[in-house]
């Protein structure tokens, strides 16, 4: 009581987290077991307020540390395809455990806040990297559709690693989360270290944490089905190896049409080859304390076919062709004014769960004395990585 964030009731174990799920059902349910609240208007009356513009949400957490990771098979193919070719899309380590970086924690916002478009160093050449850069807004600005998990429980001592099953029971729940990424900035700074400012400006959730125990009933097969070739390391082996079936769109609204937004991708939480608690227990792996309201980014959820792909980059091949967005507009790349919206459902015969929804606005680049602002229309034309 009298808390701002989730995070005292994160921190509590699984047993916790499940108990008072229980009783909030038996007391919403219309076949609960417990009538107290349906019986008493004024006890509902202080405890509902109405969804509408008088309520502000807020991060449901205290974000401590935030990692995001790289675990769709499909998305990871793809970005390979494109800079590597085919038959080297896949790094040689990237079957053998969960790719991950440290992304910042600072910068994660509600759904329903602008940020402005973030300048970087640019590469002079695209095709030569030794040519140096320039400082500019970034041209190539994306979304990724993601899911982020929510970590809770007890934190686990420094020096000691978590087993695959306590991994499991310190997942809290799930976000919409939108990580944000300026693909000109990362491609010259990303080697070797990988994204660095390309990805630390903004990235967006959703104000509401489906817990894990609301998700059992959309359990499902990950869309790689096993992994068989190669066989995890024991301690990232699942013996109930899976995802949950959640349907997750991504929209787009622009200034042109700034009220039927326009779903430019369909994907599900199924395409991931690394799953949450994998990803959870690799993170741990090394004796990393993971405290509670850690929160992890699935990393971009791609499918199999172009309208699942969860980015600009691959929606676009890399800036190679145009995505109609349903009224005579097309886009490459995001441009300032765009509103993009991620939302998510579960839906099957035991119940529906609704995620909400992950939205933010992208601003004009802000006035700095660094670098020439070029215009509106020189930012959207020839965009190619």
């Amino acid at each position: 009581r009298g808390q701002t964030t989730l995070n005292i009731f994160i921190a509590q174990p699984k047993p916790v987290w499940t108990a008072v799920r229980r009783c909030l059902v038996e007391l919403l349910a219309n076949d609960g077991s417990d009538p107290r609240l349906q019986q008493n208007q004024p006890l509902q009356q202080a405890a509902f307020y109405p969804y509408d513009n008088t309520v502000t949400m807020h991060l449901p957490m205290e974000i401590q540390e935030y990692t995001d990771f790289y675990s769709s098979r499909e998305h990871a193919t793809n970005v390979g395809i494109m800079f590597r070719g085919k038959d080297n899309a896949l790094q040689p380590n990237w079957l053998h455990l969960p790719v991950g970086y440290h992304g910042r924690a600072s910068t994660v916002q509600v759904s329903g806040h602008s940020f402005h478009r973030p300048r970087g160093q640019l590469q002079t050449n695209p095709a030569d990297a030794s040519q140096g850069s320039t400082f500019g807004p970034c041209r190539l600005l994306d979304f990724e559709l993601e899911i982020g998990t929510v970590v809770g429980g007890p934190p686990n001592p420094l020096g000691r690693a978590m087993t695959l099953e306590q991994a499991k029971d310190r997942i809290f729940g799930f976000v919409l989360l939108n990580d944000w990424s300026a693909r000109d900035i990362q491609k010259f700074e990303y080697v070797p270290l990988g994204p660095f400012t390309s990805k630390n400006f903004c990235t967006t959730i959703s104000p509401w944490i489906v817990p894990t125990d609301a998700l059992e009933p959309f359990r499902a097969a990950t869309s790689a089905g096993s992994q068989s070739d190669p066989v995890p390391l024991p301690y990232l082996n699942d013996p109930s190896y899976s995802s949950y079936d959640v349907d997750l769109f991504v929209s787009i609204l622009t200034q042109q049409n700034p009220t039927q937004p326009h779903v430019i991708c369909k994907s599900n939480f199924r395409n991931l080859y690394w799953n949450c608690a994998q990803q959870l227990v690799h993170h741990s792996i090394t004796g990393c304390t993971m405290n509670p309201g850690d929160l992890l980014g699935s990393g971009t959820i791609s499918g199999s076919t172009p309208d699942s792909f969860g980015s600009m980059l691959e929606q676009s091949w890399k800036g190679t062709k145009e995505v109609p967005l349903g009224n005579g507009e097309t886009r490459k790349f995001l441009r300032d004014g765009d509103t993009v919206i991620v939302h998510g459902k579960g839906s099957s015969d035991l119940g529906r769960v609704g995620f909400g929804e992950a939205r933010a606005t992208i601003l004009p680049p802000t006035e700095q004395s660094a670098g020439q602002v070029p215009t509106t229309t020189e930012r959207f034309t020839n965009v190619k990585l």
